[in-house]
């Protein structure tokens, strides 16, 4: 099994809160992290977790500028061993400026970067021969490892089974709920439309379709999801919540 981490984005010019993002990593479980900070000296005003082995992050918050970004593994051929950058400076790219500039792709293994601000959210896409760049307009947007709401699944391919179950499993049931709007001083209770089933539904971590898999591949190596990010931004609001133990509903921390 391989990454399967998923980012859930929704868009809704009319609401209040008009952008969501939902951000969440699955890893090995014995990859050292930090939870979120301010841990880049070269970007001050970022917040999120830092993974300790690369220095960069999964998901970065700018709260002056009220953007926000994550960045998921793609598929497609690795960058070579001595050129190769880690994809974690993508979200610190995005948060900070709002879009990735000018990158040395061949660098980078293939990844899926996703950018949200109050007014919309955009995809960068790196399959190793082809970049590719779009705005995703209003409406429920999942991007799991094999790309936007599963477009490049794989018939025949267990990563892409196990997708392609946690797809449609999750996708009608946020699509039917009300759509959570953080508020100032609030916290991930603000979330409750949704926050069952980003909780894991009450499905088995070793469930096809549970969006919080959790994988023992061999005695003490143990590969799940390590932390959910849950961020909505509007015109005069950023709210960060956060929790670093999977399907405990106590242990979300208000960042922001």
């Amino acid at each position: 099994m391989g990454a399967m981490c998923t980012a859930i984005v929704s868009v809704d010019p009319a609401s209040p809160v008009p952008v969501l993002l939902v951000g969440v990593r699955d890893e090995f479980l014995d990859r050292a992290w930090e939870p979120p900070g301010h841990h880049w000296p070269e970007y001050p005003r970022l917040l999120g977790g830092r993974d300790r082995r690369a220095g960069g992050t999964w998901l970065a918050v700018d709260p002056g500028a009220r953007r926000a970004a994550t960045v998921l593994n793609g598929r497609g051929p690795l960058a070579p061993e001595g050129r190769r950058r880690s994809r974690g400076d993508l979200s610190l790219r995005v948060a900070a400026n709002g879009d990735p500039g000018d990158l040395d792709l061949p660098a980078y293994d293939p990844f899926f970067l996703l950018g949200v601000q109050p007014d919309g959210a955009r995809m960068w896409s790196w399959d190793g021969a082809e970049h590719t760049e779009r705005d995703l307009g209003p409406g429920l947007h999942i991007v799991v490892n094999n790309g936007l709401n599963g477009e490049g699944h794989r018939e025949g391919v267990v990563e892409d089974a196990f997708m392609h179950a946690r797809l449609a499993h999750l996708r009608p049931l946020l699509a039917a709920a009300p759509r959570p709007e953080p508020r100032p001083g609030g916290d991930a209770r603000d979330w409750a439309p949704w926050l069952a089933e980003l909780e894991g539904g009450g499905l088995d971590r070793t469930d096809q379709r549970t969006l919080l898999p959790l994988h023992e591949f061999e005695p003490g190596r143990v590969w799940g999801t390590t932390s959910i990010s849950l961020v909505g931004l509007a015109p005069d609001l950023v709210r960060y919540d956060f929790s670093a133990r999977p399907g405990d509903p106590s242990a979300w921390t208000t960042i922001l």
